[in-house]
């Protein structure tokens, strides 16, 4: 019987490729419907947004950060998939009392590239796996290029208000800004950090503020708020899937990125 070994180093034994998918992730909800597994995918969460008809056909077993267990008990997967920094330790937890739970830790590149290779062997879907990677590799590399020619400009990338908080290091997001040749100014400090306004000055005064369209619905006023507090900094809305969403989104992120700093 083969071993299979997720991203925080637990070990599944199949006897044959699971066929029931409970996918508590959006990006890896899409990773999975593109890797053709559209028809094993039984239950999504109400932010698995792509491709939009799945909210149609699948069931809806609720958020990332709280589900409805007796829902995915009764759907009877063979697998849950998760992820470490979107679903806490208690819902893993709680959802391997059901069936295997895989988790993914997704921070660099080769992370997300070692997920795809990973679901291809765990879903008898290597061709297809290996067709995406390919892809994910030739834009990189392209983009690397162009990325190259343009300014290194400091950024603060916030997600969250009230309170205040921002993109710190050891996240994917992190990892996207540097692959822009962006410098986060709160790179030093681990995670999401709380960010005191009054302090983004002092704390690296950006070039730019990054206010993304996810987790929180930032505004205009917003903007004006955050701007007051730093010496010129341009502040621009900017798509949070293309920086947060790891999986095949990656692909549709590259050409986003060129035409963001094409606005800058």
């Amino acid at each position: 019987m083969p071993v299979f070994i997720d991203q925080i180093g637990n070990s599944h034994n199949f006897e044959t490729a699971p066929k029931r998918i409970v996918s508590l992730v959006p990006s890896q909800t899409e990773l999975l419907f593109d890797l053709g597994l559209e028809a094993q995918i039984i239950g999504i969460t109400k932010f698995c947004v792509h491709p939009y008809h799945l909210k149609r056909t699948k069931e809806i077993v609720g958020g990332t950060k709280k589900v409805n267990f007796e829902k995915i008990k009764l759907l009877q997967p063979d697998i849950v998939i998760c992820n470490k920094e979107e679903n806490t330790v208690a819902i893993v937890d709680e959802l391997s009392k059901i069936c295997p739970v895989w988790v993914t830790d997704i921070i660099t590149i080769e992370d997300n590239l070692a997920m795809i290779t990973a679901f291809g062997q765990l879903f008898n879907k290597m061709i297809k796996a290996q067709l995406w990677i390919d892809k994910i590799d030739l834009y990189y590399r392209e983009f690397s290029k162009f990325v190259q020619e343009r300014p290194k400009l400091k950024v603060a990338y916030f997600i969250w208000k009230n309170p205040y908080m921002a993109a710190g290091s050891n996240n994917f997001i992190n990892t996207m800004l540097q692959l822009n040749n962006f410098e986060n100014i709160y790179a030093s400090i681990d995670r999401y950090p709380e960010i005191e306004l009054k302090k983004i000055r002092l704390e690296g005064d950006p070039d730019l503020v990054f206010l993304s369209s996810e987790p929180y619905p930032f505004k205009e006023e917003d903007a004006f708020e955050i701007g007051r507090f730093t010496h010129h900094a341009k502040t621009v809305f900017v798509d949070g899937e293309m920086f947060s969403w790891y999986g095949t989104r990656i692909l549709k992120s590259f050409e986003y990125f060129k035409n963001l700093h094409h606005r800058l």
